[in-house]
């Protein structure tokens, strides 16, 4: 048995990190009924940045300034604006990390011949003679960290959320070091935003 160790350092608490071969896709959903065109102004909800999960690693303010950052940057490349007093802002936003201490648990049948002399009806000489197959069986057990990012888009007046994000993938230790990475993973978890509107650049 193979036991297989991914580790998650503090700085790993994020979702937004993604699978090496196939970033995972977000899964939307909004208020159908509204209007997403006349939002201009974005600011940070007073409670955004919450972890929970069984493995609730608590992030630094430095770690959260990244994910803050890489989510305005993807947000003001869409023309909106970001602002600092919540006041002034048309929309809040909101994330919210959940982790999950998951394993996975994978069998393998790897056959095993045996070498030696045997008879056999079509080779009387066999050297490797199927009497001797048998199967050999590993498992291999993956520890690892699941990562669920959530992201709310909140109406200050009616207090309540009007669009969701959620992006699920395994953690990666490197990905909350480099805000480059954290640039695209935020790009890709808003690109659903606003859903039905046609987006410009400033």
């Amino acid at each position: 048995m193979t036991l297989i160790r991914l580790t998650v350092a503090a700085g790993l608490a994020l979702a937004l990190s993604a699978c090496a071969s196939k970033p995972p896709e977000p899964v939307v959903d909004f208020a159908p009924d509204y209007n997403f065109s006349q939002p201009k102004t974005i600011g940070f909800y007073a409670m955004s940045g919450e972890v929970t999960g069984n493995n609730p690693t608590e992030l630094t303010d430095f770690q959260r300034d990244r994910i803050d950052s890489a989510l305005r940057s993807a947000l003001e490349a869409k023309g909106f604006e970001f602002v600092t007093k919540t006041a002034d802002a048309d929309l809040l936003l909101s994330w919210h990390l959940n982790l999950m201490e998951k394993t996975d648990v994978k069998t393998y049948n790897n056959p095993s011949y045996g070498a030696s002399m045997g008879y056999s009806r079509y080779n009387r000489y066999a050297m490797y003679s199927c009497y001797n197959c048998m199967n050999q069986t590993d498992v291999r057990v993956t520890e690892y960290t699941q990562g669920t990012f959530i992201i709310d888009m909140i109406d200050p007046v009616e207090n309540a959320s009007v669009w969701r994000s959620v992006t699920q993938s395994k953690l990666k230790e490197e990905t909350i070091r480099d805000q480059t990475a954290l640039d695209a993973a935020a790009m890709r978890v808003l690109a659903g935003f606003p859903p039905g509107v046609a987006q410009t650049s400033p």
